[in-house]
Parts: structure tokens; sequence; C-alpha cells
């Protein structure tokens, strides 16, 4: 009888079929990223992926996704372009906190939570919670800055964790990147597992109004996307899958500053995610700087109740 760890190599075998074999230290060197050596994912890749850099892990300091949002700057895309307010998020990402509203689609979302009983939550890695109850209690969110030889970061550990049981939700590592053939940079994300990992590449764009977009959208094995990469003896393999992003940040009408963020499968979005990010120090004020009420609640557009979630962004 086939044991739900037992899903693990079967998974990997999978991508190993259908994927392509890959050069991590050759041609497609743009896709090495961290990986795990156990099941169990959590923090525990933080340390190795700190050595691959030659640095170390600069823990209790706070910290951004990006140390500069200019490591972005390109032929396509200028960081100055951008409302200040973003740049303070992706620089000072440890000083933003959030709450976040849910929209799935219904076709999707028994799919989502099977994905989660079944890996995520096992594994303590990519446990997307389907159910605003999963989160009543909140989330934890903790940057950790990844230091190069010489002190400069060169990526940072985003990890997300519930509330009421410590359990990780996501644990990615977030940098710039080149795709090949590209010279604007992109921003990367890896989410490290067991002999492998998920790796999204975004393109920024910089909106006439000052706000700023993210997306992924359909292409070839090189372009924007959602990639799988798997080790094995038998050398490494890489897939691009059919799952497309959008991130808009952008400053809302009495200026607060939110993420419309939507996942795709193919054409069909599976999810829309919608967040409030609030600087420390300006939560609960108005204004002229009074004290607001605090809500404790907030429903989503499908009239969920969800309590607020902060840093659950993906």
């Amino acid at each position: 009888m086939i044991s739900v760890s037992d899903l693990d190599p079967l998974t990997r075998a999978f991508w190993r079929w259908t994927g392509r074999r890959v050069d991590l230290s050759g041609a497609e060197q743009w896709l090495a990223a961290p990986m795990h050596d156990t099941a169990t994912v959590g923090d525990s890749w933080l340390a190795a992926a700190a050595t691959a850099h030659g640095g170390t892990v600069a823990e209790g300091v706070s910290g951004g996704l990006l140390a500069s949002m200019s490591q972005l700057d390109g032929p396509e895309f200028r960081a100055a372009a951008v409302r200040p307010e973003i740049r303070s998020f992706y620089e000072e990402t440890s000083l933003w906190r959030m709450e976040v509203w849910t929209q799935w689609n219904p076709v999707f979302q028994p799919g989502g939570e099977l994905i989660t009983r079944l890996f995520g939550r096992r594994v303590q890695q990519l446990a997307l919670p389907t159910q605003p109850l999963a989160v009543a209690h909140g989330v934890d969110s903790r940057v950790v800055p990844i230091l190069g030889p010489d002190g400069e970061q060169r990526a940072a550990a985003w990890m997300r964790t519930l509330r009421s049981t410590g359990e990780y939700v996501f644990s990615g590592c977030y940098s710039s990147r080149r795709l090949p053939g590209k010279q604007q940079p992109r921003v990367h994300v890896a989410f490290p597992l067991q002999s492998g990992n998920v790796q999204v590449f975004l393109r920024p764009i910089a909106e006439p109004d000052g706000s700023f977009t993210l997306s992924s959208p359909r292409g070839a094995f090189g372009d924007d996307g959602a990639y799988v990469v798997v080790d094995s003896p038998k050398g490494t393999y890489a897939k691009r899958l059919p799952i497309h992003e959008t991130f808009h940040v952008y400053v809302d009408s009495e200026g607060v500053l939110r993420t419309d963020h939507e996942l795709r499968l193919w054409s069909v979005t599976v999810v829309r995610f919608h967040y409030k990010l609030t600087k420390q120090g300006e939560r609960g004020r108005d204004s002229a700087g009074a004290a607001k009420p605090q809500r404790a609640d907030c429903t989503d557009r499908n009239g969920l109740a969800s309590s607020g979630v902060e840093g659950a962004q993906g």
C-alpha cells in the first residue's frame, strides 16, 4: 500500500519523465536555486543557501526582499518611476504588516485543499490555506537577508508561519535575476523542496501612475513563469508549468498601499488575493495622526469571514 510520503519520489519521477534535462552549472545556470535534503523544509535550507553564496545568514536584522529596488533597473524598467511606498515595501519588507482577502475559484478550491493536505502541511512548504479559519489567528512573517562574502545582500528568505500552530505556509528565497538572452532583470522567487524546488520569474513593470506590476505571462522554456526543478542520481530536470501570475501593487484613493494578486492555470483564474499593506507605526491612524478604531475581522468578496493575515503575500 502506498503511503502519503511515497508520493514525493513519485512526484519527482513524474517531473523527470515530463521535463527536460538541464545543467545548473552550465547553460541553465539561471535555474540554480536552493534545494533541500530532507522532506520537511521550513527554514532549514537557509544555511546551505548562504554557503552557496559564500556568505552568511543575517538573523535578527530588518530586511527587504531586495536590498534595493534599483536592482531591477534595465532597458524596460526604472525603479525611480515607482512610488516610494512601493519601494519601501520591497526594500524594508520586515517593517510592513498585511491583511489578506482571498477569492478562490470554486472549481479549484477542493484541489488546492487536497494539495495542501497531502504535500504542503507535511513538508512545511507551499501550504496555501484555502479556508478562512486556517488563518483566524494570523500569520507571522520573517525576512532574513542572505549575505555574500562582501557583506552585501545576495538574496532574502521570507518565511510565513501560522500563528496558531507555528506551521510553515511559505518559505521562499527572493532575489533579482536575468533570464537567458534578456537584459532586463526579473524578480526571482525559489521555494526549496526535497531534491528540488519550485521557481517563479516575474517581469517588473512601472505603470504610468507610479504603481508596480509583476507579470509571468504565457511563453516558452526560458521565459517568465513558473518552473519545477528536480535533482536525481540520473541528472537534474526542469519543466515550465502552465501557471501564470500577475501582481499589481498600488496606492488607493485613500492613500493605502494594496496588492492584487491573480494566479491562473493556463488562462483560467484559480485564486485571487487582495492585500492591504500597512507600515508599522502607521497602522491604525487617520490622516491627522489620530488613533482609529481597530477591526478584528474582515470579510472577503465571497462573504467568507477572514481575519487579517499579516505577512502572507507570496
